[in-house]
């Protein structure tokens, strides 16, 4: 018997695909905007070898959390102004249920971007980002900042200035994120040992897993307001 709290899931999960199926504007717009940013990167750092290849991992998140505040803004702006998300309150579904249906739509189209930045960015650094440890470090960190991106953005997105609050509110609580995933990329990628990025990813997975029962236990009531 299926469980109504994963079938709701499942049903805005799939919405959320189907839509971007038929429309193909998330993804496209969240995906070119991060080439656009890791290729003035590239020209920025191109005198420096030494400095492109420390600053790789801060360029691959950077890019990604800029590419990622584009596309929680827009995913919940069409869920408002169609009255997608009213419709839902009216539904006897759980409010988490809502949550990470769109948590896992926002992760997925975010993830989907960083799988095409890992192997460009290989190519244009000449730095090995296509590591299965350095992948695991990119779904985690991923998945963390969707969890907060999702509720702020549903918080923002009841605003008239959205597209400003957004931002101003997701990148000060994405620096615990930030801060970890760089650390463990660059000690992956520089091929330091396992001991010294070891921690970063474990404090990564810990912020992560502190932010989504938070974000778990907050969105019914920023989703009310």
């Amino acid at each position: 018997m299926k469980s109504p709290f994963a079938a709701a899931v499942r049903a805005i999960v799939s919405k959320d695909l189907r839509a971007e199926w038929r429309s193909r504007e998330l993804v496209s717009a969240m995906a070119l905007f991060a080439l656009l940013s890791v290729l003035v990167f590239s020209f920025a750092l191109e005198l420096d070898k030494n400095a492109r290849e420390e600053a790789i991992s801060g360029v691959l998140w950077v890019s990604l959390i800029f590419a990622s505040l584009l596309g929680f803004n827009r995913s919940l702006s069409l869920e408002h102004d169609q009255g997608s998300l009213d419709a839902l309150l009216l539904t006897p579904v759980s409010r988490s249920a809502i949550f990470l249906g769109k948590l896992l739509g926002n992760f997925m189209f975010t993830l989907l971007v960083a799988l095409v930045l890992l192997p460009l960015m290989t190519a244009l650094y000449g730095v090995q980002l296509l590591d299965s440890w350095a992948l695991l470090t990119t779904i985690v960190g991923v998945f963390g900042f969707s969890a907060i991106g999702t509720l702020l953005a549903t918080l923002a997105v009841q605003t008239r200035s959205r597209e400003a609050l957004l931002p101003i509110a997701l990148l000060p609580v994405c620096l615990p994120f930030l801060l970890t995933a760089v650390r463990a990329t660059k000690g992956i990628v520089s091929g330091a040992p396992q001991s010294e990025w070891q921690v970063w990813l474990q404090l990564l997975a810990a912020i992560t897993i502190i932010y989504l029962v938070l974000c778990l236990l907050l969105y019914r009531f920023v989703l009310e307001e």
